[in-house]
């Protein structure tokens, strides 16, 4: 198998594996109670809070654990908005968002809140003058994601957290399919809340977190009890934690490695499908990018064909987010970007990880070839 579906989810690594077993096998305890075998559990998940905060630039207290990269964005969205309600009712977003962005946002407009979705221009880029055009004196929120997980296009999230900060509105940004990428620490960015996830960086499913700086206000959105401080209710996925700090340690120690790595790999497969494929076109190109994605439209030819053909020859790929697996409809960030309905499912999306090398990329795209030659081959019948 060549796994090309790392925005997806990762493998999870033997070493986090190992650093986990501890807290499934003997140090099972709760970490909210009393005696000494649950304060070895409840020693155990502030360490990994120090951990994620030393790589990330941030201090502990701003590290919230929660059990996905989902309910991070809905705390951080939701959780902002109720907080300042009272002063406004205005979200900021773009158009190209992930899921748990947009269908909080729109859950949020029938709470009363008006939401302004931002376009993006063909390169998947959103542009500062218009963000700064849709502030106004009700704007609580601004949520822009750091990576888009289709494009791998880049947003200029440092220069909206220094606009909105001369707001004094909140800036909110999803960096799951950015951390452990990018060779500096995700706190850097100047966001005042960041979301992470585990299994975006060889670590466990249902482990994440959420960045908050202290000064931001933000309510709970889950009723319970006073874990994380009163901001998250529920019992702590104590070896889901350990395994989330580990990963992110050696993500962030591998990552400008990786980024050199990845990147080389990416352009020198782009450059051959361009060269031998009639008709390719990588989408978001005009932008900077995180060097493990590449999107790609090929003309006459479905990208739902093109996934399930290369499944046939061992190659792991997708057309989009694999939470819109089965979903019809084209992709909401390639239309945005200006592609017809038609080029959007003509699309599939190439992401790469630890494993990925030259021998398996040459691979991967002898296997393309074969099936979109195939695949146009059977359309022109």
């Amino acid at each position: 198998m060549i796994y090309l579906d790392h925005n997806a989810t990762t493998p999870m690594d033997r070493r986090v594996l190992g650093a986990m077993l501890p807290y499934l096998e003997n140090e099972w305890g709760n970490p909210s109670s009393p005696y000494r075998f649950a304060a070895r559990a409840r020693l155990a998940v502030e360490r990994a809070r120090h951990k994620i905060a030393e790589c990330s630039g941030c201090r502990p207290e701003e590290i919230i654990f929660t059990s996905s990269g989902t309910e991070s964005d809905n705390l951080a969205v939701r959780g902002t908005a109720y907080a300042l309600g009272s002063r406004g009712r205005h979200i900021v977003t773009t158009a190209i968002e992930h899921h748990a962005v947009l269908n909080t946002c729109r859950a949020l407009e029938k709470d009363g809140f008006r939401v302004t979705y931002l376009p993006v221009d063909h390169s998947g880029a959103v542009r500062i003058e218009e963000l700064e055009r849709s502030l106004t004196a009700e704007t609580v929120l601004v949520t822009v994601m750091h990576a888009n997980n289709e494009t791998g296009v880049l947003q200029p999230v440092r220069e909206i957290a220094a606009l909105v900060k001369r707001r004094g509105i909140p800036f909110h940004t999803d960096a799951v399919q950015t951390a452990g990428k990018m060779p500096y620490p995700v706190c850097g960015l100047g966001a005042d809340l960041i979301s992470l996830s585990g299994h975006k960086l060889y670590g466990p499913k249902g482990a994440a977190a959420l960045f908050v700086r202290e000064t931001t206000p933000m309510s709970p959105i889950l009723t319970g009890g006073m874990q994380e401080k009163g901001r998250r209710a529920g019992t702590e996925n104590v070896a889901g934690i350990v395994g989330l700090a580990h990963a992110f340690s050696l993500s962030a120690s591998l990552a400008e490695e990786e980024y050199k790595r990845l990147e080389t790999l990416r352009d020198r497969f782009e450059q051959r499908v361009l060269a031998s494929i009639p008709s390719a076109k990588i989408n978001g190109a005009g932008a900077p990018r995180i060097p493990n994605t590449t999107n790609i439209s090929f003309d006459s030819v479905d990208g739902e064909s093109i996934v399930l053909g290369l499944d046939l020859e061992g190659v792991c790929a997708s057309t989009g987010s694999a939470c819109s697996t089965g979903d019809p409809e084209p992709s909401h960030v390639l239309l945005a970007m200006g592609l017809s309905s038609k080029e959007a499912q003509g699309s599939i999306r190439i992401s790469l990880g630890r494993e990925s090398d030259e021998k398996g990329m040459d691979a991967a795209f002898e296997a393309l070839s074969r099936t979109v030659v195939r695949l146009r081959s059977i359309s022109s019948v």
